[in-house]
């Protein structure tokens, strides 16, 4: 057998992505064996001549899966978790993912058969689903196929959102389920810690342990106004001596400690500014006291994607809010209270802009964001926040001395990557053309290519001439689309 190190780059990542479709054909022979387990041990075991009755033990049908999928006999999963090298309960488990796949959530399956999505992903979604109906799970099922090429948390977030949208009265029960669980706990030191992490332990000879379940809205308060008042402390701290250098957890720390004082922590918030002036001395005819200043109410931004007839309340829909996922909109609502709530305007992104500078305009950068909702290196999962990114330009800058061109700048020439992508796109042999808006083909330095879109990442075959120059770019496999299944489902 030949060593890798005998193979030219381009076979070793040529063995890698052979390497990747091989686990995933094997996912799905793996998947196949314990289904047709399934299949071969769905008749009614109590059926069997000399079946010991249920009420001694006896084997019986038991459904794995969710609503829709077919029994099968409840001890028969024991030996094949020892053929897998597997425990029961998870054998169960994973029976139970792949039932709710082939019957509930069809196009998902043929997703992962097709070794378009990685099975832990397709397993994940079918958990997260279980609960729903067949009818509300085909709203998961369309969303989740639809998105196969997208990064695994992509898919993720997607199948969060579609079951919360294909069932709001039962997420509306899991919020209150997840308020009588919230709480305020001091984890005290046990025996034996008080001197210390000796044995591993997280706690030390002066530190105890808070847990916190809030909701998410007083979650993001609360980090807020913890990282607001650290970063003050941070600026006003004197170093005693040189190595007083605290990180930023550790001004959290003391954060929290000056907010067990609510009043300090206002004080100091607020400044002298916001405290009412002194007023005079008594006289005998006083004068009305000015009234105190108003307390500012903090300013928020988020970014909210929501459909027009959620927010008309026309239906019942979820709204992703960047940084946090899928919530429902009196969630969103919560996320807002008390604060300064400015609608911005919506954004056209049929239009696009172009300008002569080098730099892209804050105009250009959001129209991009709302058009990507992510970096557009290849395969990337990096979401959201792309003020965070470099914006390059697909096709190089020229400045107008060397005689570039006007509005280089603008929609049709904007890739917003990491900096440490965009390194490696500048300094290696990368091509990246920008077909369109929001769409980008990649090229690696080794001949790999990439189709980046608002759907996800594609793997093409490039057409190119006999010079070697690129012209266009051919599909391994046609677009997805979408059959209605039986009524059954």
């Amino acid at each position: 057998m030949s060593s890798l190190l005998d193979l030219t780059p381009a076979a070793v990542l040529a063995a890698e992505e052979d390497g990747v479709l091989a686990r995933r054909r094997g996912d799905v022979e793996g998947m196949d064996r314990l289904l047709a387990w399934c299949d071969l041990h769905s008749g009614d075991p109590q059926e069997t001549p000399g079946a010991v009755p249920v009420r001694f033990g006896g084997n019986r049908l038991i459904r794995p899966g969710g609503e829709g999928t077919p029994r099968v006999a409840e001890l028969c999963f024991e030996e094949f978790a020892i053929a897998a090298h597997a425990g029961v309960i998870a054998t169960k488990n994973k029976a139970a993912d792949l039932l709710d796949l082939r019957h509930r959530l069809p196009n998902t399956y043929d997703a992962v058969k097709n070794l378009d999505l990685e099975l832990w992903v397709a397993r994940k979604t079918a958990a997260l689903a279980r609960r729903l109906t067949p009818a509300q799970a085909q709203v998961v099922d369309l969303a989740v196929a639809t998105a196969r090429h997208e990064s695994p948390g992509r898919v993720l977030v997607i199948a969060e959102a579609k079951v919360i949208e294909a069932d709001p009265a039962a997420h509306r029960a899991r919020i209150a389920a997840d308020e009588a669980r919230q709480g305020v706990w001091l984890r005290r030191r046990r025996p034996g810690q008080a001197l210390g992490a000796v044995d591993g332990a997280t706690l030390g000879a002066d530190v105890q342990g808070v847990g916190m379940r809030l909701s998410t809205a007083a979650s993001e308060l609360f980090h807020e106004t913890t990282t607001a008042i650290a970063t003050r402390l941070a600026e006003e701290h004197v170093p005693a001596h040189e190595d007083d250098v605290p990180t930023m957890d550790q001004f959290r720390a003391r954060a929290v400690e000056l907010m067990a004082d609510p009043h300090a922590a206002a004080r100091f918030l607020d400044g002298p500014d916001t405290e009412p002036e002194p007023q005079p001395e008594p006289e005998p005819a006083p004068e009305a006291k000015p009234p105190a200043p108003k307390r500012r109410r903090k300013p928020a931004e988020i970014v909210v994607h929501i459909a027009a007839e959620v927010l008309a309340g026309q239906c019942d829909g979820v709204a992703r809010v960047e940084g946090i996922g899928p919530l429902l909109l009196e969630q969103v609502t919560d996320l807002l209270r008390g604060r300064e709530v400015t609608v911005q305007p919506v954004i056209d992104l049929t239009v696009g802009r172009a300008v002569n500078g080098y730099e892209h305009p804050t105009t250009v950068k959001k129209r991009t964001e709302l058009r990507t909702t992510r970096d557009v290196f290849p395969h990337s999962t990096r979401q959201g926040g792309l003020s965070r990114l470099d914006h390059d330009h697909p096709v190089p800058y020229v400045p107008p001395d060397d005689g570039g061109p006007p509005g280089q700048t603008g929609d049709h020439n904007d890739a917003p990557v990491g900096r440490t992508d965009h390194r490696a796109k500048t300094h290696l042999a990368y091509q990246v053309k920008q077909l369109g808006l929001g769409a980008y083909r990649w090229e690696t330095p080794h001949g790999l290519a990439r189709i980046v879109t608002g759907q996800g990442t594609r793997r093409i075959q490039l057409l190119k001439t006999t010079d070697g120059t690129t012209i266009g770019e051919l599909y391994e496999s046609p677009p997805w689309t979408y059959e209605p299944q039986s009524s059954g489902l």
